[in-house]
């Protein structure tokens, strides 16, 4: 019995450990990421505001990604719906952002789907322009809130205006977020979460989620 729970304790011990390891590991990806951006502010490159005409918002009914397709998917010409894709799988298959992009590229491939992730404030920003300079929407994972509870949610990023701090998104909780440069930076690196719960850290830590992370979507030639 002895030995037995010798065993247990050194395994608990050693679980603790490696969750020690990844939370850690966790907090100096999180440091690297929130990096200054103010340089933004002044480079002539972001001077011409970049909006995205025509996507439609919707509440979602079943996922925020299966959501986020069908809007993509509407502005594509396209008629995918979030019923649609649920009726296929039997379940939401975008829970994670490897996922989601797997599943961009498997219904839009006239596009290439990239995920980027643990991007530096203005790298993110610098890639997110560009898409939307191109004329095409920008999927993205953020921290938002479901009335007064906050979640892990994808949305569109629609327009960027730099001279004038606004970012535009369309949230398919059913509306269009016009919200600040620093604000848009606080929940995609998902330093707005307040009290997040230690599972939702642990899945940070695990990589099952991820901070500061956009999926550019580039026309194929």
């Amino acid at each position: 019995m002895k030995k037995v729970i010798r065993i247990i304790i050194i395994l608990v011990a050693l679980i603790l450990g490696v969750v020690a390891v990844l939370l850690i590991k966790l907090q100096i990806q999180t440091r690297q990421i929130l990096t200054d951006y103010s340089t933004i502010y002044e480079n002539e490159k972001y001077n011409t505001p970049v909006h995205v005409e025509g996507v439609e918002v919707i509440t979602q009914d079943v996922s925020c990604g299966y959501a986020c397709i069908e809007m993509f998917s509407a502005w594509n010409g396209g008629s995918l719906t979030e019923e649609d894709l649920y009726n296929e799988y039997g379940k939401v298959v975008t829970s994670t952002g490897d996922k989601f992009s797997e599943e961009m590229n498997k219904r839009f491939p006239e596009y290439t789907t990239t995920i980027h992730k643990y991007m530096k404030n203005a790298d993110l920003i610098d890639a997110a322009y560009a898409n939307l300079a191109n004329g095409v929407p920008v999927p993205f994972e953020w921290a938002a809130k479901y009335g007064d509870v906050w979640t892990l949610h994808y949305s569109l990023l629609v327009g960027m205006d730099i001279p004038n701090n606004k970012i535009s998104v369309a949230n398919p909780y059913g509306y269009v977020e016009d919200i600040s440069v620093d604000e848009f930076l606080q929940r995609t690196s998902f330093e707005a979460y307040e009290n997040m719960p230690f599972y939702f850290k642990l899945a940070f830590a695990i990589g099952m989620f991820e901070k500061n992370t956009i999926f550019t979507v580039s026309p194929k030639s």
